[in-house]
């Protein structure tokens, strides 16, 4: 077993917030993140989810078609987002099929410090499924050096794309104090010419010295801090939010979400605009839910983000 002195726990905390955040996405086992998957069904699954929770989408505490779940068991964390975008299918298909795509969407999180996307050779295992890598560096809130970061792996694989349905899936066997078996999947389904109904799942494990930096995390710098889930009313009459580990990744998956939709929302913008788009229109809409995803200034997070991407263009 790994030892961590106070120091070392403390300083690898930012690192941890944005495993909640880039963490596997899986749905709950194992056996649903495999590659081989049947779109037509795939999609039926997702119309079914679709019809089951539409009156959650059309009224809720976001002010807009989603719909967070959230799941904590002994050694894992998940977090689901069902979501209605304005942009038709085949734009989501084209913005989201790429993976140099996901590392202009990671970027926008404020963990995110570098992401670089490499193209493999053929295809991912015995699957016959695009795929690639994806170099991402993870730390702190603030500005930080590469070297002062953590590296994890992705792999890139596009699981399903036809005329009905999408699904990409990013997965890392391991990551930063003893987290491991990462998952990021997003599915997608047309709804209307107009809209798009997309699915967003995060889920990852802790060893013990994850679970050790994570509590000491929430009762120090994360203390207080709360998701998004109302367990019921406060002494003071206002919502009760969900706080501890559940909260923290709650926290994480809407940032990630809108961290998509600013991406979608920006790609008919002049090439030379894209970038300043998606940042403002993040950061604008994390402000609206101030008590959960309030972190830094917006002219504090522009010029670190500007940074980033610069040394993101120029360092392979």
């Amino acid at each position: 077993m790994q030892n961590f002195n106070p120091t070392q726990l403390r300083q690898s905390l930012p690192q941890l917030l944005l495993v909640a955040m880039i963490a596997a996405m899986s749905i709950s086992h194992h056996a649903l993140a495999d590659t081989d998957i049947n779109p037509s069904e795939a999609a039926k699954s997702m119309h079914a989810k679709y019809s089951a929770i539409e009156q959650q989408l059309e009224k809720n505490q976001f002010n807009r078609p989603l719909v967070l779940e959230s799941v904590e068991t002994d050694h894992r964390l998940k977090g689901d987002i069902y979501a209605v975008v304005d942009y038709p299918f085949a734009a989501v298909t084209t913005g989201l099929n790429s993976p140099d795509h996901w590392c202009d969407i990671m970027h926008l999180h404020l963990n995110t410090k570098y992401c670089h996307a490499t193209k493999t050779a053929g295809s991912n295992g015995s699957n016959n499924k695009p795929s690639a890598a994806l170099k991402v560096y993870i730390g702190k809130k603030t500005p930080e050096e590469l070297s002062d970061a953590s590296r994890v792996d992705f792999n890139y694989t596009q699981v399903a794309t036809t005329p009905e349905y999408m699904q990409i899936m990013l997965s890392a066997d391991q990551g930063p104090l003893g987290t491991n078996d990462y998952r990021i999947i997003l599915e997608a389904i047309t709804l209307s010419k107009t809209k798009t109904f997309l699915h967003l799942t995060y889920s990852y494990s802790t060893g013990l010295s994850g679970r050790i930096a994570m509590q000491t995390y929430l009762a120090t710098v994360g203390h207080g801090k709360v998701g998004f889930t109302i367990n019921g009313t406060a002494p003071d009459g206002q919502p009760d939010y969900i706080g501890g580990v559940r909260g923290l990744m709650e926290r994480n998956t809407m940032r990630y979400y809108l961290a998509i939709d600013s991406y979608l929302g920006a790609t008919n913008a002049a090439p030379d605009t894209q970038l300043e788009k998606r940042l403002l229109s993040w950061f604008a809409a994390t402000e609206k839910y101030p008590k959960q995803l309030h972190e830094l200034d917006q002219n504090d997070y522009m010029e670190m983000k500007r940074a980033e991407y610069t040394r993101q263009q120029n360092v392979k």
